[in-house]
């Protein structure tokens, strides 16, 4: 079973071609204009283990918000599309990652029921020409995309490149623990008997 799934989106602020395999090898392919978000996306690529091709160009010359938060959208939609009717799925994952100083929990729950939960105090209002606000806003529109609750706390940390490098991270591993095949699991991983 190939767990895959591919978008194009088009609109008048970004133009973006994302494809996402759950069950990859940690391979990135990374054509963004923000390149923050591109180091960002290449760390959740390589910490999941996932395979993730984007590319991504969008009105930069305004602020990065709408290639950030449109890309946010792409991904969730292409997760809930690869992972399917959740067949097997351990659904749940959590990561305690610590990067340097920083110490991050991500907690998600592909419950169909989107949610996100954040306490995250970012110290600085931008990374190099990144503003800091669009991680939230990344994460949000992830979570309600991937229909999935997600829940973000920091520790503590006072460098902002490590507490979201420690975001992103933590999510891969996270959503690498969630979306693993368990055989003991019959059918969906909810006592319901559906996760849709």
């Amino acid at each position: 079973m190939t767990r895959s799934g591919s978008i194009t989106r088009k609109t008048r602020e970004t133009d973006i071609e994302l494809a996402f395999d759950v069950d990859g090898q940690g391979k990135a392919d990374l054509d963004v204009q923000v390149p923050f978000l591109s180091h960002m996306l290449e760390l959740f690529t390589k910490h999941g283990l996932f395979n993730l091709t984007v590319t991504g160009k969008g009105d930069v010359e305004v602020d990065d918000h709408h290639l950030t938060e449109d890309i946010g959208i792409c991904l969730g939609q292409v997760l809930r599309e690869a992972i399917g009717d959740k067949k097997g799925m351990k659904r749940y994952g959590s990561m305690i990652l610590p990067m340097d100083e920083a110490l991050v929990t991500v907690a998600l729950d592909l419950s169909d029921r989107p949610h996100l939960e954040w306490y995250a105090d970012i110290p600085s209002k931008k990374i190099g020409t990144f503003d800091t606000e669009n991680v939230h806003e990344f994460f949000w529109k992830l979570a309600l995309e991937a229909r999935m609750n997600l829940h973000i706390v920091v520790h503590h940390g006072h460098n902002s490149h490590h507490i979201v490098e420690a975001m992103f991270k933590a999510l891969g591993r996270a959503l690498d623990e969630a979306t693993q095949l368990d055989p003991r699991v019959e059918g969906v991983p909810s006592t319901k008997g559906s996760l849709s």
